[in-house]
């Protein structure tokens, strides 16, 4: 089986209210999750990381036989880092994409492929992301 991932992060103020965003389907189009969370105070680009890091993690408790996950985001960052084109000096930016990398490793996803979208296409994620950033305390 394959799943579609859309992930998402936002940040108000970038540091800011941060929340993120992840929407999970088959390949087939039958949804399997939605799921919003308030981060506390972030940056875009670790709200984008926490998000990559809360679907891997949602994706293991679905207990599922996979045979591929492909990861779609906004952030061109992300996915140029993960698939290994773009260097993390960001030592923030480094630990969250290790973490992400050691779930990946976990052999629970088959093949795991990165894609970048354009905004549009990833509507539902980012409506997730700021009602997450909508929900912080502070």
């Amino acid at each position: 089986m394959k799943l579609i991932c859309y992930i998402d992060g936002a940040s108000r103020g970038n540091p800011g209210p941060a929340g993120i965003g992840v929407f999970i389907k088959t390949e087939s189009g039958d949804e399997l999750l939605r799921k919003s969370k308030s981060i506390g105070l972030a940056t875009n680009n670790v709200a984008e990381y926490k998000a990559l890091i809360l679907a891997l993690e949602q994706i293991q408790k679905l207990e599922i036989a996979l045979d591929s996950v492909e990861i779609r985001s906004d952030s061109q960052l992300l996915v140029k880092q993960m698939q290994g084109e773009y260097r993390i000096k960001n030592p923030t930016l480094a630990k969250l994409a290790a973490k992400a990398n050691e779930l990946i490793q976990s052999k629970t996803f088959g093949e795991v492929k990165f894609v970048h979208i354009p905004r549009k296409f990833n509507k539902i994620a980012d409506n997730l992301a700021n009602i997450g950033s909508s929900l912080n305390k502070l």
